[in-house]
C-alpha cells in the first residue's frame, strides 16, 4: 500500500485550502459519493491533526496522510493524488 501525491496536486491544495508549511491533510473514507474501490463510499480531504497515520507523504511541506483505520478502503492498492490541469481540479486514482 502506498500514498503518492504529485507536487502540482500539493500546490493546488495549498492554494485552494490556504495551507501553510507544516500543515496536515487527512484523506478519509466517507459514506456516499462515487468511489472506485468500495461501492457506496468515497474519499474526502480535510485539514486535521494525525492520530494514528497508516500512510503518509510530505510534499511541498504538507503532510498528506490516511489514518490506519481507513486503509481498508484501498484494498492493498496505491492511492495516487494528481492535479488535472484541464479541469483545475484533483483526481484520486487507486491502482
Amino acid at each position: 500500500m502506498k500514498l503518492t501525491v504529485e507536487q502540482t496536486a500539493a500546490r493546488w491544495y495549498i492554494r485552494e485550502m490556504n495551507l501553510s508549511d507544516g500543515d496536515h491533510l487527512r484523506i478519509f473514507v466517507r459514506l456516499g459519493g462515487s468511489g472506485s474501490v468500495q461501492p457506496g463510499f468515497s474519499l474526502g480531504v480535510m485539514k486535521d491533526v494525525p492520530r494514528n497515520p497508516g500512510l503518509q507523504e510530505v510534499v511541498e511541506g504538507i503532510t498528506f496522510y490516511m489514518e490506519a483505520d481507513n486503509l481498508w478502503y484501498l484494498e492493498e492498492k496505491q492511492l495516487l493524488i494528481r492535479f488535472n490541469e484541464l479541469e483545475d481540479d484533483i483526481t484520486m486514482d487507486i491502482e
